[in-house]
């Protein structure tokens, strides 16, 4: 049993007031009965009660507020995706994504916000109370290398969505928290994976049933990203060789596994968020797939975050992740026929009839079945093996190494033609600038509607120049705006960021 298959039965009061924290359950995550209500003041003081606490951290990520405040707004934000759905659903709150239109009273930043700060509250209860817990010492350092790792991942989200933000670091925090500079919060990012690569295994020295938590892999992957967002490449190139030299890590010999059932936990995966099929939270289910599924026939979710006529053009001929990423009507998959939703026209076309969208699905988030309740057991990669590759070959070409970046980079395309010579065919290409547009057009195409695309546009610096058609303006957009309920309850504590005052 995975920790995917952590139910969710125990009930504890932790950072916010008297707020009931579902968590997962000990025993390798088997189910277990109610436990009653535990105080902040009382808990965590026991072996088992560090187990409770670390596993109610890992339970945020299956909030559906963790997943961008519930509508995947930053695929929504690039030039990969439309909001999709039906035309009239969520037109006034989440089309406006589509168009750089959005405001700061939108309920979707601040679900994204609250939940990430939760996230980071489980944590620090953690990093905070379990070193004095009298148990097994490398367990209790390995908790908390855990809630370090997951700390620095819900700061990363705050700090590229929002830039400098307020940094928590207590179990019980005071009101009226200023914001910290970004630089402050990359730092406290940076130490904390630094030691949780020091406390965590390998992926491979977990037993199965703690497949899933956080491991020596996903916090060097993680850091890799890291520097590479602060432009810092000889680290980047450092932390991203290190996973692949771990020898933990390979690409699945297909495309589509790599975000699929089959994959789960698979070879590619750095880190995941599990989840059962289930529809609810409680139930131990994520609403992330949901979000995204076929809308109509069949009947699998709310068809959100539908693929951009702009991403299919930028593929390849013949390659074969195109199938792999966009579900098209009429297409049968696992035995299902994909009909999709009478409500929704097949085609959109502009004033001058060109053809600007069509209805379709990503299929990243496809489980087999025809209900809704199993998409929800979708598993979201948050780091796959492949990322790790094509930011090692970022980095080095960034470092002067063309050679060795053809080669991470050749990997990736290696699987992706899935033994077909006649296509995607090794890249050549040394110069450094010809070479960087090729290594982020494969970032595109490799990863599409996974949540990277828009962040790699603005922290190369090219979100003007391929978003500005969209309504992005610079200097405004790089960021959302500081949630307007968070910035009234502050009375005057936050700062708004640039542009939208």
């Amino acid at each position: 049993m995975k920790l995917k298959v952590a139910i969710v039965r125990v009930c504890v009061a932790l950072v916010s007031g008297l707020m009931m924290l579902p968590v997962g359950c000990s025993d390798s995550f088997l189910e277990r009965p109610l436990q009653g209500e535990l105080t902040q003041e009382s808990f965590p003081t026991t072996a088992e009660d560090a187990l409770l606490a670390t596993n109610a951290v890992y339970n945020i990520m299956r909030n559906s507020g963790f997943h961008f405040g519930l509508f995947p707004v930053m695929d929504i934000m690039s030039d990969d995706a439309y909001k999709g759905s039906n035309p009239d659903d969520q037109a006034a709150t989440i089309g406006p994504f589509d168009r750089f239109q959005h405001i700061p009273t939108e309920s979707n930043h601040s679900r994204w916000w609250n939940t990430l700060y939760n996230g980071v509250r489980r944590a620090n209860v953690v990093i905070e109370k379990v070193p004095v817990i009298a148990m097994e010492e490398q367990l209790r350092g390995r908790y908390v290398g855990e809630a370090r790792f997951l700390r620095a991942l819900f700061y990363f989200d705050l700090v590229r969505a929002w830039g400098g933000v307020p940094l928590v670091t207590e179990s019980t925090s005071l009101p009226g928290k200023t914001r910290a500079s970004v630089a402050d919060v990359y730092s406290l990012i940076k130490s904390d994976l630094t030691l949780a690569i020091d406390a965590l295994p390998e992926k491979s020295q977990y037993p199965d049933a703690d497949a899933g938590r956080a491991t020596k892999g996903a916090a060097r992957a993680l850091l890799a990203k890291v520097h590479l967002f602060e432009g810092d490449f000889v680290n980047a190139e450092k932390f991203a060789l290190e996973v692949i030299n771990s020898g933990q890590y390979d690409l699945e010999d297909r495309f589509v596994d790599a975000n699929s059932e089959l994959g789960e936990h698979g070879a590619e995966s750095v880190f995941e968020i599990g989840a059962r099929r289930f529809e609810n939270l409680e139930n131990g289910g994520n609403q992330y797939a949901n979000v995204q599924g076929v809308r109509g026939t069949p009947n699998r979710g709310w068809g959100f975050n539908r693929p951009s006529l702009e991403l299919m053009a930028d593929f390849e001929p013949n390659d074969p992740r195109l199938e792999g990423t966009v579900l098209f009507l009429g297409e049968v998959i696992d035995g299902v026929t994909i009909l999709g939703d009478g409500t929704t026209p097949n085609e959109t076309r502009d004033a001058q009839n060109n053809l600007v969208e069509i209805e379709c699905y990503n299929q990243k988030v496809w489980t087999p079945g025809e209900t809704v309740p199993p998409q929800f057991g979708h598993n979201r990669r948050l780091i796959r093996y492949a990322d790790v590759l094509l930011m090692a070959a970022e980095a080095s070409n960034e470092n002067n190494k063309p050679a060795q970046a053809l080669t991470y980079l050749n990997q990736v395309r290696e699987r992706a033609r899935e033994g077909n010579a006649g296509i995607l065919p090794d890249v050549t290409v040394t110069d450094k600038n010809a070479l960087r547009d090729i290594i982020l057009h494969e970032r595109r195409v490799e990863l599409a509607l996974e949540g990277h695309r828009f962040w790699d546009l603005v922290r190369t610096g090219r979100a003007a120049a391929v978003l500005g058609p969209l309504g992005f303006l610079p200097g405004k957009h790089e960021l959302l705006p500081i949630p307007q309920n968070e910035f009234d309850l502050a009375q005057g504590s936050l700062t708004q960021n640039p542009g939208w005052e």
